[in-house]
């Protein structure tokens, strides 16, 4: 699932795409900043390749 993931921002709660980096590289955790409110937030990918954004203030499970 290389290519683009969409992704909801946990602050202004907007759906957008973001780049996701390929399968060999995951899991990963990419720092980002929401392309409509600008606040930033870290969005992990995981093996399969799904994106979940959490503000930086939240914390990942595991």
């Amino acid at each position: 699932m290389e290519g683009l993931g969409e992704v909801q921002c946990p602050s202004c709660f907007e759906y957008f795409a973001v780049s996701i980096p390929p399968l060999v590289e995951c899991p990963a955790l990419l720092d980002y900043d929401c392309e409509v409110c600008c606040r930033p937030m870290v969005i992990a990918v995981d093996e399969q390749g799904s994106v979940h954004a959490r503000g930086m203030d939240e914390n990942f499970p595991g």
